[in-house]
């Protein structure tokens, strides 16, 4: 069963009204997220913006410090996974998310796409809601976004066949490409990408050059491009039903390689690991086109100390990052005793 737009909407407007102020906005920094972000934020004139970025969950530690001094009246999470505890313990809280839950947000408020068919992205969901609380008709080509920016072209989604009648499928294929560019980057700064998506009303007007963005954009794309010459000359090792590609790059390659090997190794998990994404880490994007549950597999995996960056996302896609310390149980038991880290 799909869910009903107009329900959903109804649901984000109940929660709108009994909010104590103006929610801050968190989302994640890719196209989908963005966008989500950007629709929620032109409909909720005057909320803050925070974006999760490099490394980080809003169920980090750090992350609810932040929280915590900033003391918003109200937050929106999205895109950013559901997962076990308050975000902000007593703060108003809803979460719009697409991904596999992996627990129990205490009390707050879940919009939640996963299991639907089809399934609707952060940004759809997000213009459900904004809809619900009376926004316009000129969002939908951010819908559009974030739909084409998690593969769910082909999904069979009104709100898509409208967007590319009105702005064309091209403009929109290639603004997802730049706004999906600078979190990639080895300074992962997303902020040009959602300042665009703020003031632009189409995807021509964000690829015309008007704006000083674009051009950083662009720049950001020549960046990821450069690593991935490099990064997509790496061999995989093959253990059983596991096939791994060591990295070691700045820049945020590893889902970009995984994807790519995903349809030449159909029967494996094939997971791309980069050791220099960021310091004492080893990030890691996993793939498979053989039916595995992705969830599953790291759940059945998962090192002692591994945190909640570990294992989320959908059951063809997941990923996550781990310690040293961690990665090492990890890839050791995985096969890859090679791989540990000194």
């Amino acid at each position: 069963m799909a869910l009903d737009p107009q329900a959903t909407g109804d649901r984000f407007r109940s929660w709108l009204d009994l909010a104590p102020g103006s929610p801050l906005i968190l989302g994640h920094f890719d196209a989908d997220g963005l966008s989500a972000v950007a629709i929620l934020a032109r409909t909720l004139e005057g909320s803050d913006v925070r974006l999760v970025g490099k490394g980080e969950n809003p169920w980090s530690p750090e992350l609810r410090a932040e929280l915590a001094e900033r003391s918003p009246p109200a937050l929106i999470a999205t895109d950013l996974g559901v997962r076990d505890g308050e975000i902000a313990p007593g703060v108003p809280t809803v979460l719009i998310d697409h991904h596999v839950p992996t627990g129990v947000p205490g009390e707050a408020l879940v919009i939640s796409g996963h299991g639907q068919v089809p399934e609707p992205t952060s940004a759809l969901l997000a213009y459900w809601c904004a809809r619900g609380a009376g926004a316009a008709e000129d969002l939908l080509w951010l819908a559009a976004i974030g739909l084409i920016g998690d593969m769910a072209e082909d999904a069979g989604f009104s709100e898509l066949e409208e967007a590319q009648r009105r702005f064309g499928k091209t403009a929109l294929r290639n603004a997802v490409s730049l706004i999906n560019a600078p979190r990639r980057t080895a300074s992962a700064d997303a902020t040009p990408a959602l300042q665009l998506l703020l003031k632009c009303n189409s995807p021509k007007e964000l690829l015309s050059g008007e704006y000083p963005e674009t051009a950083e954009l662009i720049a950001a794309k020549e960046e990821v491009k450069a690593e991935m010459e490099i990064a997509r000359r790496v061999a995989p090792k093959v253990r059983g039903d596991v096939a791994l590609i060591p990295l070691a790059s700045p820049c945020q390659v590893h889902p970009l390689v995984a994807q790519q090997w995903r349809s030449r190794l159909k029967d494996k998990v094939v997971i791309a690991a980069n050791r220099d994404y960021r310091p004492g880490w080893v990030h890691f994007a996993a793939r498979t086109a053989a039916g595995h549950d992705l969830i599953r597999f790291f759940a059945e995996r998962r090192p002692e100390g591994a945190g909640s960056e570990y294992g989320s996302g959908h059951r063809a896609a997941s990923g996550g990052a781990l310690r040293h310390e961690q990665w090492n149980e990890f890839v050791r038991e995985l096969g890859f005793p090679e791989e540990q880290i000194a």
